[in-house]
């Protein structure tokens, strides 16, 4: 069972009211975090987990095969969010960046990240699909357990740890995603389930330009046990 913070429980929601505070990484590269924006996340959490079709994927790594220490699953643009509660969030952030960046924003398809404990993490990355210079957004909304989530300048260096909670969301924009990257690492103490759900824009559309599944191509996917 998830250890509920009074903010994590009762009716799912968004409180469109919440500000946020916003981190310049550089002249080009923000993040903006909103605290305590979503309610009734960990009643979503365990909903959402428990329905099927979650994959892994396997890649290549020198001379052996490595399997990724998450699960994940993908619902494609056009395709139906799966839980109201992200549907909401969804439009919420749709209205809020579509006034602040003076065009329509329209997120691609949902993502989902399911790191069980703290053994699960995802490396140091980049979304590298989106490839607008100046102008993308990926926001993430953190369901579960609160654990790092750090973000530091491409290549390596000094990061900061945004260390989202249940009902954080976390946007990172402008140009974020070519000159910074971000990964959620292991937890070496027992802690919850974090699941996390991600939608990506950016205005040349290169958020669209993915597969029919949207997982990556280099990895072969499979179903978990359920």
């Amino acid at each position: 069972m998830l250890q509920a913070s009074l903010f994590a429980v009762g009716d799912p929601g968004v409180d469109q009211t919440t500000t946020a505070e916003r981190i310049h990484l550089d002249e080009r590269s923000w993040v903006d975090l909103y605290r305590c924006a979503v309610r009734g996340t960990n009643d979503t959490l365990e909903k959402l987990c428990a329905q099927p079709g979650w994959m892994s994927g396997t890649r290549q790594m020198y001379d052996r095969m490595v399997t990724d220490p998450r699960e994940m699953k993908w619902f494609r643009a056009g395709a139906t969010d799966p839980h109201p509660l992200l549907i909401e969030v969804r439009r919420w952030l749709e209205s809020l960046y579509t006034t602040q960046l003076s065009t329509e924003v329209q997120f691609g398809g949902v993502a989902l990240n399911h790191y069980r404990s703290g053994n699960d993490s995802v490396t140091w990355h980049r979304d590298r699909e989106l490839r607008h210079p100046d102008q993308s957004l990926v926001a993430i909304l953190t369901m579960g357990a609160q654990r790092p989530f750090r973000i530091r300048r491409f290549g390596g260096g000094p990061s900061i740890d945004c260390s989202p909670a249940s009902g954080d969301v976390v946007v990172m924009g402008g140009a974020c995603q070519m000159e910074w990257e971000h990964a959620v690492p292991k937890v070496g103490r027992a802690i919850g389930p974090r699941l996390s759900a991600s939608w990506r824009w950016a205005p040349d559309n290169s958020h669209l330009r993915f597969n029919e599944d949207g997982y990556f191509t280099s990895r072969a996917w499979r179903p978990t046990a359920s």
